[in-house]
């Protein structure tokens, strides 16, 4: 049996989300946000995320459609929330995406237009590879990180959980960023960054 699908969220990043999923023919039963709003595309608003509960989870899967632009606990928690319950995220893929057979996927991974992941990277669950991101081979990128739109991942780079990457920035190879960093757009790392910092300019230095 197929399953139904339920996305968690009604903004920007949710659309794009729910273009991808019409266009793989995804049933999308409706969303939740936090109060009844107008969707893009007349999705009935189903209640706060609360009536998700509603299902069983044999019968439907989550899509985490609550963007992230700094680091935040928010994408986590709802995560974390339904995944204890029961409840599963899909992971979701864009057909223009470029993806090479010995990459690994976590679970509620959202894989944008345009992305080229290469051999042997890892990425795990509730991470978001954003629109043109390139990243190369033997990458690591921990759970609940962004790479933003235009990001350039060089080879054996590791990104620890809950970081976000600015749009544009540029990481080179071998480097390694630590939990819960902002990597400012358009940096150039050209060094490791520690847990919890902040880095911008080119090169990047932490501010």
């Amino acid at each position: 049996m197929n399953k139904q699908t339920i996305i968690i969220g009604n903004g920007g990043h949710a659309s794009v989300l729910t273009e991808i999923l019409l266009a793989q023919s995804i049933n999308i039963i409706g969303f939740t946000a936090p109060q009844r709003e107008q969707n893009n595309f007349n999705l009935p608003y189903l209640g706060t995320d609360d009536v998700v509960q509603n299902y069983q989870p044999a019968e439907i899967e989550l899509v985490l459609g609550v963007g992230m632009i700094r680091p935040s606990p928010l994408r986590k928690k709802i995560f974390h929330h339904f995944q204890k319950i029961g409840f599963q995220f899909t992971t979701l893929i864009h057909p223009s995406a470029i993806i090479a057979p010995s990459v690994q996927l976590g679970q509620g991974v959202q894989i944008m237009a345009g992305v080229i992941i290469q051999t042997n990277t890892i990425i795990a669950d509730n991470s978001i590879i954003n629109t043109g991101a390139l990243i190369d081979h033997d990458c690591q990128i921990g759970a609940h990180v962004h790479i933003a739109p235009g990001v350039n991942l060089s080879g054996q780079v590791h990104i620890q959980n809950g970081t976000h990457i600015g749009t544009g920035a540029t990481i080179i190879q071998g480097m390694n960023i630590g939990m819960n960093c902002l990597i400012g757009a358009g940096a150039v790392v050209v060094k490791h960054i520690a847990d919890n910092k902040k880095a911008v300019g080119i090169p990047a230095k932490e501010v």
